[in-house]
Parts: structure tokens; C-alpha cells; sequence
């Protein structure tokens, strides 16, 4: 039935077979059926499962999306359920990196789940690989989404979750992850969103690692040493540039008024020798300047483009009103 469109089973012993599947000893599925061009267990070596909300918010879909993207880039595989939300950004971001993708469907390969995915699962079956271990012509139900996600999480090294309510089929796959001794990832969102509070309640409970960017996925998915996430730094400014003493003599500077030298050298806990030479740098560099009771902090000049007058004093033109938002008048009334 499933080769008449071009499909093929995979038993355990096929070259093609996940062996990783094996972990799930007698939740193994017997077979899965898969339909496109890339080599399932080829795809998997290297894979990680995306997971989360259906009715994602824009963050949620953007993040999939980015992740979907960044870790084909890198060479990683992108598993997920090929849902609405979650799934299919992150579907859709391994397929605009040009990476093979794999779809774990709750249906029959050859039943295209949700209807309007259907140019999603076709670019799929030419770029990556859908699969299922429902044979051809099933239909989903609600039972077999959440057996299905026991696959996600033993194909992939690792699952990331992006969104998730505390109710929700992404967190059935973090709990086989966990089963399974899988790295657990779930991204941080809005205190105020329900669609992250599972995503908290994970990291609240240390069953997950904050996971911010596809980079601190590889890192925990990857080989130790060797996929590690470049240190992020704060941005560098003038005064780091500054020796310990003179960022000490700096400090004692007040602001307003003025110091004597003697003042500041006692202030900062240095020498007066070493007040006087830092105060003479710190001037050349425009940090601090003579006033007539001292030394203080010179003022950063900020050049901010002032409007014209004409502008400051004329009030801002109103708004042409839209006419589908005039309230109707009383005669307009039936």
C-alpha cells in the first residue's frame, strides 16, 4: 500500500533503522514507515528535537524559526511533530537553511495532518524525511500525538522546548526525554505568558537547562570541548582602558563643586603623586576639569538635533478620521 506513493518501511536490522530507537526496549516501534529523499538514521546521528505550543505566539514561532535555522546551519538535524505553531517554524527554518528536517507524524504518511501543512510535508519529502509507525491511510487522534512523542525524544540527542503551557504535548515529550537521559533544554519567555509557563516550570524545577540560542543547544548536545557557545562580553567602553589606580582616582572626582588633589588622593587610597598623575591623564582624555574650588567630572557634551520653533510651537496636526470608524449618526439607526 505505503510503496504505491512512495513510501518504504524500515524494520529494525535495515541499514536505515535509528538504533538510538533501541533505548525504548519494548516501547520500540515494530516498524516506521517513511516517506522522503534523506536516510532517516544518517539524519538522526546529529539531531535535535524542537518542540512546543501549537498555539504559539509570534516570540514562540520567531525562536522555533531562528533555532530551526541556526542549528541546520551548524549541522545539526531538526526533529519535530510537523504541528501547527512550534513544529512548523521549526520546520520551516531547517528548510530555508537547506537542511534535511525529519516530521514524526501521529498518522499515516500518506495522510497530511494538519490539511493545510500540506506544502510544508511536500517540501519535507524532498528535502528531509516524514515518518510514522501508523501504517498508511490512519488518522490521528489525541492518543496518538502523545504516543508519538516518545519517538521525538529518543531520535534526537536532545529536545529544546520553546513554549509550553503547563497542559501541553510538548511536555509529554520533555518527560520521555528525561526518561530517556536526553539533554532537556527549555527556552525562557514573558513571566506574563501563559504559553511559557511550562517552559519556567521546568527550569524552576532543574529538570531543563536555559536555553537562549541554538549555539547553547550544540553546546549541550554536542561533544564536550569541542561545540562549546562563544562567551558573550559587554560591550567595551573608554574607561576599561583605565589602570586600577586612575579608574580608583576617577571615582573620587565629585561630580560637582571641586576637590583638591590632597582631598582626592585620600578619597581614591592612593599617594598624592599618584593622585596628581592621574588627574593630569584623566584630563588630557577629557574626563576631568579645573574649576575654581577644584577638581571635578567634566560634563559629556551630547549633541541631541533640536527642532525648529515653528515646529516646538505649532501643535501636531490631527489625524484624518478613517470613515469606517465615524460613529453612524442617530438617522443612520434602523
Amino acid at each position: 500500500m505505503g510503496k504505491s506513493f512512495g513510501a518504504r518501511l524500515i524494520i529494525p536490522g535495515d541499514s536505515e533503522w535509528p538504533t538510538q530507537l533501541d533505548q525504548l526496549g519494548a516501547g520500540r516501534p515494530l516498524a516506521l514507515w517513511a516517506y522522503g529523499t534523506a536516510d532517516l538514521r544518517f539524519s538522526c546521528l546529529k539531531s535535535v528535537a524542537v518542540v512546543g505550543a501549537r498555539a504559539a505566539t509570534s516570540y514562540g514561532s520567531h525562536v522555533a524559526a531562528e533555532f530551526g535555522v541556526g542549528l541546520s546551519e551548524s549541522g545539526w538535524t531538526v526533529v519535530s511533530g510537523g504541528a501547527f505553531g512550534v513544529d512548523g517554524a521549526a520546520h520551516k527554518g531547517a528548510l530555508a537553511a537547506g537542511a534535511p528536517t525529519v516530521v514524526v507524524l501521529a498518522c499515516g504518511v500518506d495522510v497530511c495532518y494538519p490539511s493545510s501543512h500540506e506544502a510544508l510535508f511536500a517540501a519535507v519529502g524532498q528535502q528531509g524525511v516524514l515518518i510514522s509507525e501508523c501504517p498508511p491511510g490512519v488518522h490521528p487522534t489525541r492518543a496518538r500525538f502523545l504516543i508519538r512523542n516518545r519517538l521525538i525524544a529518543a531520535l534526537s540527542r536532545g529536545t529544546v522546548v520553546v513554549e509550553a503551557a503547563l497542559r501541553s504535548g510538548a511536555l509529554n515529550t520533555a518527560t520521555h526525554a528525561l526518561t530517556l537521559t536526553r539533554h532537556l533544554g527549555a527556552v525562557p519567555g514573558p513571566i506574563t505568558s501563559s504559553m511559557s509557563a511550562g517552559c519556567h516550570r521546568l527550569l524552576r524545577e532543574r529538570k531543563a537547562v536555559c536555553v537562549t540560542s541554538p549555539e547553547d543547544m550544540i553546546e549541550l548536545v554536542g561533544v564536550l570541548g569541542d561545540d562549546l557557545t562563544p562567551q558573550t562580553r559587554a560591550p567595551a567602553v573608554p574607561r576599561d582602558k583605565l589602570n586600577e589606580s586612575t579608574k580608583r582616582v576617577l571615582d573620587a572626582v565629585p561630580t560637582r563643586g571641586g576637590a583638591g588633589p590632597a582631598s582626592i588622593a585620600v578619597a581614591a587610597g592612593v599617594g598624592l603623586d599618584t593622585a596628581l598623575s592621574a588627574l593630569g591623564g584623566l584630563a588630557a582624555a577629557g574626563y576631568v576639569e579645573r574649576s575654581t574650588k577644584g577638581w571635578r567630572l567634566r560634563k559629556q557634551q551630547t549633541a541631541y538635533r533640536r527642532a525648529p520653533d515653528s515646529t516646538a510651537l505649532e501643535p501636531p496636526p490631527a489625524p484624518e478620521p478613517d470613515p469606517a470608524e465615524i460613529p453612524p449618526f442617530p438617522e443612520d439607526f434602523p
